[in-house]
């Protein structure tokens, strides 16, 4: 066995498979379904990535990294995929940027797969502009709850947050104490019709998680929340060495 440092350029074992998503509208949407090796997950996240115009996509590093990682460490599906207009290493997706409004159709695809592949216990992820389809259209989705990344309330407004009072679905949102749009005491109040949210403000952190530790610390909220029997996160991998 060869120990591997679980890091930046850490990819771990697991199936990885190119997909197509297909909107009400019939946009094709281009993306990936990382999923472990060796037996089924045990929770699914439909992963929503930052604002396309500012270069966000399906490869935004976070997300990237909780593909690399999560299937093998915590027994976790990442589905990651690029909304209509935005273009990655993977592809393009049809369509046009429609500031958060015709994504919706995007999201639905996206839990449309999910169901189709019968994929478990599935939860959003949404970093940045992700958030804001998260909260603008997940209360209704058939999901376990929404994990909030830096959310900068730009698009969602106060009447989408607070309609999600009392919905049976977790909501959980990472502050970073440096963001640029929205840091812990201002989002305690902004979230303040939530009493059910849970709000986890992250000292050191800034809006676009940089380095290894602010990395480790998101993925390990995440996994706290979606399979708590997987933590903590190991950082070696035991990988088998390749017969001579």
């Amino acid at each position: 066995m060869t120990l591997i440092d679980v890091r930046s350029g850490a990819q771990l074992p697991a199936h990885r498979e190119d997909i197509t998503l297909r909107t009400a509208d019939g946009l094709t949407l281009v993306g990936e379904l990382a999923t472990p090796l060796d037996h089924p997950p045990v929770a699914t996240l439909v992963t929503l990535h930052p604002l396309p115009t500012a270069r966000g996509f399906m490869d935004s590093h976070v997300l990237r990294k909780a593909a690399w990682r999560l299937p093998a460490l915590a027994d976790i599906a990442v589905l990651r995929f690029n909304t209509r207009g935005t273009s990655s290493p993977r592809g393009t997706s049809e369509g046009a940027f429609s500031e958060g409004i015709d994504e919706r159709l995007d999201v639905e695809a996206a839990m449309a797969f999910v169901a189709e592949r019968g994929l478990p216990n599935p939860w959003l992820l949404g970093w940045s502009f992700g958030t804001e389809l998260a909260l603008k259209y997940g209360r209704e989705l058939d999901i376990r709850g929404a994990i909030l990344l830096s959310p900068p309330l730009h698009r969602a407004s106060a009447e989408e947050v607070a309609a999600w009072r009392d919905n049976p679905r977790r909501l959980i949102a990472l502050i970073p104490e440096h963001d640029d749009y929205l840091r812990p005491a201002e989002a305690a109040e902004r979230f303040s019709s939530l009493p059910d949210l849970k709000l986890i403000p992250v000292e050191d952190g800034k809006h676009l998680w940089v380095g290894e530790r602010q990395v480790r610390r998101v993925l390990n909220e995440i996994v706290a929340a979606v399979n708590p029997d997987a933590l903590p996160l190991p950082e070696q991998w035991e990988a088998a060495e390749d017969p001579a």
